[in-house]
């Protein structure tokens, strides 16, 4: 064999190096593969390879149009469909926002309350604070018009969505009012809106009430307020009232409950999968709370409010009404980079007693039943019944009707003549159009004379006041 000449052996030396960059290459790629799929063990899933060739088939091959980003989230959102928990729930970025405005104490916009009245748009009320009750905007006012555009054929949501917007641009309002002749034009710069969820009045006797929605952001310092406000005025004894508070984030609850609940007592113990967590919240107080305590729980207090409900009760509050929701898990929410959010169910909570109340519900000391009239359903603002239609709906009319004297129920389900006449006296009464139609403005006035008379026929009330007071008497008599 001959020797190599020089070029050749030149050549020979490139060709290895070539190799040995391949080689090396080959390595650091497949060293490369190796580390994300063991940092990300989801890649080597056969399954996520399924996933990533369908997403791949889909957009190169699908027949129709595509939206890349479309298939992503409707991925996520199956992921987390399949989890098969109602609670854990994925929200696209308009969605997300949705969802966190919820817990916020404000939002921006004009601060309006609306009705729907046969496709018009009413305020009912301004928020006190907000930027429609300075710009001289009325209960009544009728919506013609948003930036000169009408408003016929819109929605309730079209209408919020036109009014919300960016912290101090303008809208135009073009209204219709009672005293005018002629619509009248009101720019209102958008601004924060208040978002309240405590409510407080005084009561005969010395007993104070305050009424909890949900717990949101402020709710710890609006309880806090208002039972300043109520000590100040001579308060005795306090009735809180969860009912219908579906609940919402835990930290406000707890912080109420650190305000009633002596220092270091357990408030909650919240326990996170495979019990590898477990955290014990107890009771910050800073000052002592010497005022006896009742609670109003429904079957429609739930989540956070059964936190606050069971604290309370184990540490002397005495519990009133019908058995909670039960719902003993805790969410989580976490905001992604594009502004969309991922709820998840995280952890359950316990009672101070260590007791799982989950599809249980808290238990009241004294149980008193609400009539049947004051379970009904709400009626959806934007549907109209007229004679002749059936359904879930129409008999929550008929029952309505009746619980307020306004006729029998002959058909019950069924919109027949019977249920036109009673509506029609109903109208009669309000001072409506007594076409026999229930339209969205005869139905929020329906709604609205029910909650006056479940506000002063309410049993459980009547009971936590009555409570009350003979805590407040044997305090004294101590």
């Amino acid at each position: 064999m001959m020797p190599y000449t020089s070029t050749e052996r030149r050549q020979r030396i490139v060709v290895y190096m070539l190799l040995i960059a391949v080689l090396a290459g080959a390595a650091g790629f497949g060293a490369g593969q190796w580390w994300m799929k063991y940092r990300h063990p989801v890649l080597g899933q056969a399954a996520f390879d399924n996933l990533d060739r369908s997403y791949k088939e889909i957009v190169n091959n699908y027949m129709g149009d595509v939206d890349p980003e479309s298939l992503i989230h409707g991925a996520v959102t199956g992921m987390v469909s399949s989890l098969n928990d109602p609670y854990s729930v994925y929200y696209t970025k308009e969605q997300g926002k949705s969802f966190l405005e919820r817990y916020e104490d404000h939002f921006v916009g004009i601060g309006v309350v609306l009705r729907v009245d046969k496709g018009q748009f009413i305020i009912n009320s301004t928020i006190e604070g907000a930027p429609a009750a300075g710009a001289g905007i009325l209960a009544d006012d009728r919506i013609v018009a948003i930036d000169g555009k009408p408003v016929d054929g819109k929605t309730l949501s079209d209408i919020i969505s036109l009014t919300r917007g960016e912290e101090g641009t303008k809208v135009v309002l073009t209204l219709a009012r009672a005293s005018s002749p002629e619509p009248i034009e009101i720019t209102v710069t958008r601004g924060e809106v208040p978002v309240t969820t405590v409510s407080s009045k005084m009561l005969d006797n010395g007993v104070g009430n305050i009424t909890i929605a949900r717990f949101a952001e402020s709710t710890a310092k609006e309880f806090q307020q208002a039972a300043d406000r109520l000590q100040e005025q001579g308060m005795k004894g306090l009735i809180i009232d969860l009912r219908a508070n579906p609940g919402g984030l835990l930290q406000p609850a707890m912080e109420i409950a650190s305000l009633l609940i002596p220092k270091d007592k357990v408030i909650v113990q919240v326990v996170y999968k495979n019990e590898q967590r477990e955290y014990t919240h107890r009771s910050k107080q800073k000052q002592e709370w010497k005022l006896p305590l009742v609670v109003l729980i429904d079957e429609n207090s739930a989540s956070s409010s059964e936190v606050l409900a069971a604290a309370l009760g184990a540490n002397g509050a005495v519990l009133v009404g019908n058995k909670s929701f039960g719902k003993g898990i805790v969410q989580t929410f976490q905001q992604f980079a594009d502004e969309s959010v991922l709820k998840l169910t995280e952890a359950q909570w316990r009672t101070p007693d260590g007791s799982w109340i989950h599809k249980e519900g808290v238990k009241p000391d004294i149980t008193v039943d609400m009539p049947e009239y004051a379970k009904l359903p709400l009626l959806h603002g934007e549907t109209t019944f007229k004679q002749g239609d059936y359904g879930k709906e129409v008999r929550t009319i008929q029952h309505m009707l009746f619980a307020l004297g306004s006729g029998p129920i002959t058909q019950e389900g069924v919109y027949n003549a019977d249920t036109t006449e009673a509506v029609k006296k109903f109208q009669r009464q309000e001072q409506l159009e007594a076409d026999g139609i229930m339209s969205e403005g005869t139905a929020y006035r329906l709604q609205q004379r029910l909650a006056e008379k479940i506000e002063q026929e309410d049993p459980q009330s009547k009971k936590a006041i009555e409570e009350l007071r003979n805590l407040i008497k044997g305090k004294a008599q101590r």
